[in-house]
């Protein structure tokens, strides 16, 4: 990669930089915790990770994090896994949440839209009245901290609220998103055995009502420790029998309780993608997600109580918890349930619109499929609230830069990527430094990234694996079930020691920005979205005319994204219309639309490793044109000569 330094395609004006949060944070640290004074970003992020007790400890201060015990000293052991955060520290993140209603009550704290596009208000009074309401009903049903409540429901009001509710009181929250199938529900919800389950009974989508009352009929019956059903009537059925109704639980009046728990203690439950198996049931904690995302919302993404915060996402995704946590900063969040698409390809710049969004986030590939549409939000609406338009899920292509520059010259474009696994951003937003072309602008305070080489050797303006070398307090405290840390250290440390390692191709430019190149496993990663591998072959080969399958996702050049699932069929079975139609409806009724795949291709037969298992990774790099010989060693492989089918697909595609 050409170290040359490009003109910037944005570059904030004084005036910009000045009143930038970050800014006035590096000032206010500098006098009060020893932070750079001089430097500008690349002072204050070198401080972050170098002097992490000192930063973090002026995070906390900065945002008047309210502690209801005070913690003995920041950062009690470095080591990674097993870092531990403000040890003696006590509080509640939903009282963060929600302090906004002590001095704005009436201001809107959630702006809620469906297909309609109108927005519906509900103020921080309203808000904080319900989750009381309902905090109040969940300790009656003897929740207590630690136990789970889980979440079947679409991006509506009532999952913030649930979720609101459940740490309040000291529990942990888990949701999915219902267009995710029985098993794929089970297979995460089962891990953790919520004793409340929230429900809906269906969601509309793309102008059409999908009924799930069936669906959660099965979770009630595969999920045996619940001890309350919570039901949503959002198609307006009525309540099953033996389910509790949302309105009388949130009818209540008075003040929230908080529970005042361990800075460590659990927040709630993310789900990675289940590539190799069973989702891993990642932990994250009340204090560490607090702390994160004050910090990366309030500085990096600049939003605070002026703002309004749209980002379009599902309650199975971590941007949505993402989206909640907007609340921390006093900003007014919008939750969007629907499709991205619906009525017509421009629909989320119509949401942004009609919302006034300052901050409008989606996925690379829908800004992509807005460029190829045609789509023209600038003339079709007004724009003049947005200051900022970012992408995640996948890199943001060159092409799709260049487009929204073309949208609105003066936007700020704030490409960003982290994971699931820590619930941020590693590199990304950063209001006071110019954007180039295809490039994040910069790695995250308090995260020290780099890239590093399969030696272990730190590399700049070349191709590296994207490790992090100091901890940061959103990392997962544990994986549920994981008793001993095995999958944990598994799942991030066996390839560095100490050192997180987490799967992404990346460069750090010589200038600081990052480049993102895509996934170095096997994860899919479609339209935002991370799926597992494990899940469509279950669903798959229960069919008796598949054998086998393999199933990769490959990022294209243009910024789209090629998922092909290989069917290895079962004798005298034929790979006709028909065949394809059965295993397309069953990927789609049994896990969701999003895991459907582009093309179902017939081979001679799935490849192994000498242990029995599928190789991904391999077939991933002979798809993308890589040799059979530089792609994988014959000697782990089973049969090397079923890779050369795939490493001529890749020849032709190429």
């Amino acid at each position: 990669m050409s170290t040359a330094n490009p003109s910037p395609l944005w570059q904030p004006d004084e005036r910009t930089i000045e009143q930038a949060r970050i800014t006035r944070f590096q000032a206010w640290a500098a006098q009060r915790h020893g932070a750079p004074a001089t430097g500008g970003y690349a002072a204050l992020h070198r401080w972050s990770v170098t002097e992490l007790e000192a930063f973090w400890a002026a995070v906390a201060d900065w945002f008047d994090v309210r502690f209801g015990t005070p913690y003995a000293r920041v950062l009690d052991d470095p080591g990674m896994p097993g870092a531990h955060w403000f040890p003696g520290a006590t509080l509640n993140y939903a009282e963060h949440a929600l302090r906004a209603a002590d001095q704005r009550p009436d201001d809107p704290a959630i702006l809620h839209v469906d297909e309609t596009h109108e927005p519906h208000a509900i103020s921080w009074a309203e808000l904080r009245r319900q989750v009381a309401s309902l905090a109040a009903e969940l300790r009656a049903l003897d929740v207590r901290p630690g136990d789970r409540v889980s979440g079947y429901l679409p991006n509506i009001p009532q999952a913030a609220v649930a979720l609101l509710a459940t740490a309040a009181v000291g529990a942990v929250w888990t949701s999915c998103s219902p267009d995710f199938g029985a098993r794929s529900v089970l297979d995460r919800f089962q891990q953790v055995e919520p004793v409340v389950l929230f429900t809906v009974d269906g969601y509309r989508y793309g102008g059409k009502d999908h009924d799930r009352r069936e669906t959660v009929a099965e979770l009630r019956r595969e999920l045996p420790g619940l001890r309350a059903v919570v039901h949503i009537p959002l198609l307006g059925t009525p309540a099953p029998e033996g389910t509790l109704d949302w309105s009388a639980l949130t009818a209540g009046s008075g003040e929230p309780r908080y529970e005042q728990v361990p800075f460590e203690h659990p927040l709630w439950v993310l789900y990675s993608s289940g590539t190799t198996g069973l989702p891993k049931a990642i932990v994250q904690s009340q204090g560490g997600i607090l702390l994160e995302h004050l910090k990366q919302l309030g500085l990096h993404c600049d939003l605070g109580p002026e703002d309004r915060f749209f980002w379009y996402t599902s309650t199975g995704w971590m941007m949505w918890n993402f989206l909640v946590s907007g609340l921390l900063t006093g900003t007014t969040v919008i939750l969007y349930d629907g499709s991205p698409g619906h009525p017509d390809t421009g629909a989320q710049w119509r949401v942004a619109a009609r919302t006034g969004a300052t901050l409008y986030g989606t996925s690379a590939a829908y800004v992509m499929a807005c460029r190829k549409a045609g789509v023209r939000p600038a003339h079709d609406h007004d724009l003049a609230r947005i200051r900022c338009v970012a992408t995640t899920g996948s890199p943001l292509p060159p092409d799709g830069f260049r487009w929204l520059h073309g949208v609105r010259d003066d936007l700020w474009i704030a490409s960003v990527s982290g994971g699931t696994d820590v619930c941020s951003c590693f590199a990304g937003a950063v209001a006071t430094l110019p954007v180039h072309i295809g490039e994040l602008q910069a790695p995250c305070l308090g995260t020290d990234l780099q890239a590093w080489d399969p030696q272990g050797r730190p590399v700049v303006d070349e191709v590296g694996e994207l490790v992090v070398t100091r901890p940061m307090p959103s990392m997962p405290i544990h994986f549920w079930n994981d008793p001993d840390g095995h999958r944990y250290h598994d799942s991030y440390f066996d390839t560095y020691p100490g050192v997180w390692r987490h799967g992404d191709w990346i460069t750090l430019t010589s200038r600081g920005s990052v480049v993102i190149h895509g996934r170095s496993d096997s994860t899919l990663n479609r339209q935002g979205v991370r799926m597992g591998s494990a899940d469509i072959y279950e669903a798959v080969e229960r069919l008796p005319e598949i054998r086998e399958s393999l199933v990769i996702g490959i990022e294209q050049p243009d910024g789209g994204y090629w998922m092909p699932l290989f069917v290895h069929l079962a004798p005298g079975a034929v790979l006709d219309d028909t065949l394809r139609d059965r295993v397309k409806q069953t990927i789609r009724s049994d896990l969701s639309p999003r895991h459907v795949p582009d093309e179902i291709i017939e081979v001679p037969g799935v490849p192994h490793t000498l242990t029995g298992k599928r190789i991904e990774v391999p077939v991933k790099r002979l798809l993308q044109g890589t040799p059979v010989d530089r792609a994988v060693n014959p000697g782990s492989v089973d049969d090397v000569e079923l890779l050369r089918f795939y490493e001529k697909l890749g020849r032709e595609r190429h």
